[in-house]
Parts: C-alpha cells; structure tokens; sequence
C-alpha cells in the first residue's frame, strides 16, 4: 500500500506540469521514509516471529518432558501392579480348585493389564521419539543462534578495530537486538547545518567500509538524525530538519559504496529530530542527538529456514 500511494504521488507530481521542485522533493523524501519504515518493520517482524517460535519450541519441549515422566511413572506401578497380580495368579493355580472363579476374574484383569501395558510401552516410544525430534530441532536453533551471535560479536570487534584511531565522543560501536549499531556523532562528519561530510569523516567511513565490504551477508541501514531546532538556511531542496537528516544520509551512503559497499546491501534514510538519544533541553542533549547511525543486520536466512522446516 506504501509503494502504491507514493507511485501515485510521483506519477501525479511528473505529469503536472505546475508542480514546484520543492513538491516532487517532498514527494521523493516520503517515499524514501516509507521504504526505510517498511524495511525496518520487516526485520524487526521477523526477529519478532523468530523469538516467538524458539518460545514455542522450548515450552512444547518441556511439556512433553514432563508428560513423558509421568508415563514412564504410571507403567512403573503397572509393572508392579502385574507383578503382585502374577504372584497372585500363581498361588491360585497350586491352590484349591474352589477358587476357581476368582482365579478366572484375575486372569480377566491380568490380560488387561497386560494390554495396557503394551499400549503405555507403544505410547512412550512414539512420545520418545517425538522428543527426540524437537530436541533435535531445539539444538540446531540454538546453534544457529549462537552462530549468529558469534558473528554480531566478531563484527562488532572487527568495525570497533578497524576505528580505534577515533574518539569514543566522536563515535561508538554497540550491539542491539542482533545488530551492531555505528553510531557517528555530527563534529566527526559534518559542519552546522551542512550535507557536505568533512574529511576526518570520509576517513572514518572508509575505514568503516573496508571492514565490512566483503561480506555480502550484511543488511546496512544509514539513518540520519537531528535535534529539534529549525534550519536556518532553507532552500529549494532544504526545508526542514527531515529533509536535512535524508541528504546527511545519502551523502554518507554515498561514501560507503564508493568505498566498496554493495549498494543493493544499503539503504539511506532520514529520521530527522523523531528519535532522539535525550531530551532536546540542553546543548549538550542537542549535540548527542545529532548524529548519524550505521545499523548492520546480519542475513537471518537460515534461521528462517529451520523455523520453516518445522
């Protein structure tokens, strides 16, 4: 539905032959927002259902555990149950014959017994073997998950090597929710106001794509982000805080890719002064909101792939 409402704006915006430039860029930067959403609530809908299912499997595990103990004691006390019963049974034989219509109502129970007990054993097999299968199933998950754990971590590791020559004011390298999050404060990249990344910055990111530009696995999200103070300078491509956070981070995307970044691995989007780090009452909050994030995702396809097979 995003796609098709913004197709409509740029085709309405393209065939008018009135439309100012200022609404063909509005247009562009919506559509740019929306995708950027889109592709965020994607992964944050399918790290949501992955957790949900690695949930689901261990409490099913667990259920069936502890319905496998509870048979296993039942035909404890049907093996006991039997073997009193057989005793019993015996002793009748090499007793008198007038007991032999009680002899007969035990051999009735006995042979219930009996059936009941070949049902309970073929009932623990098929349960045994249903655990077995989810506890497999349980271990490939975990490894996977630990795998792609060791993975965000040695990614981590390897970005926060590669930009070790920084200041930690100028930039930090975090891990959330399965992603490593680069976070740039605004002095490393840019002047006031400006989408012209400086030269201590291009060294930065160049440094910061050397490092992950072999990896085709990667998922690269550029957000830009701004306090809540107004521009000052508005232009025909400028008007807003919005519009200031998209060109930061397209102009970042920029250098990344010319770097050696796939471009079909990154996308650039604007957040403007909507998600702040801290409130915007001081300078030094408003500073800390200026920056720009670099969010890595590893690809989850086999994770997925496991949780389908089940």
């Amino acid at each position: 539905m995003k796609y098709t409402i913004t197709f409509i704006l740029l085709s309405t915006v393209l065939s008018s032959c009135i439309v100012t430039k200022k609404k063909y860029d509005d247009v562009l930067a919506q559509k740019v927002r929306m995708e950027a959403d889109l592709a965020e609530e994607k992964a944050n809908a399918r790290l949501k259902e992955l957790d949900e299912q690695v949930a689901k499997l261990l409490t099913d595990t667990a259920n069936l555990s502890a319905d496998l103990q509870n048979r296993n004691a039942r035909l404890a006390e049907l093996n006991k149950e039997y073997e009193q019963l057989n005793t019993y049974y015996k002793n009748l034989v090499s007793s008198s014959g007038k007991l032999n219509r009680d002899l007969a109502q035990q051999q009735e129970q006995l042979l219930a017994i009996q059936s009941n007990l070949e049902r309970t054993h073929r009932m623990n097999d098929s349960l045994s073997t249903s655990l077995a299968e989810r506890e497999k199933k349980v271990r490939e998950l975990e490894a996977v998950l630990a795998a792609k754990d060791k993975a965000v971590n040695d990614l981590k590791n390897k970005i926060t090597n590669a930009l070790l020559n920084f200041k930690e004011n100028d930039l930090t390298v975090n891990v959330k929710n399965g992603k490593v999050y680069v976070s740039l404060a605004e002095q490393l990249l840019f002047a006031s106001g400006s989408v012209e990344v400086d030269s201590k910055g291009v060294t930065a990111l160049q440094q910061l794509a050397k490092a992950i530009k072999d990896q085709r696995d990667l998922n690269i999200m550029v957000e830009g982000h701004t306090d809540n103070v107004p521009i000052s300078r508005k232009s025909q491509y400028m008007q807003d805080n919005w519009d200031l956070s998209v060109m930061r981070a397209t102009a970042i995307t920029r250098i990344l890719t010319k770097a050696g970044v796939s471009p079909r691995q990154i996308t650039a989007s604007g957040r403007g002064e909507y998600v702040p780090l801290a409130t915007n009452d001081t300078p030094q909050h408003k500073q800390k909101n200026r920056r720009t994030e670099i969010i890595i995702t590893p690809n989850l396809d086999e994770l997925f792939k496991i949780l389908e097979s089940n």
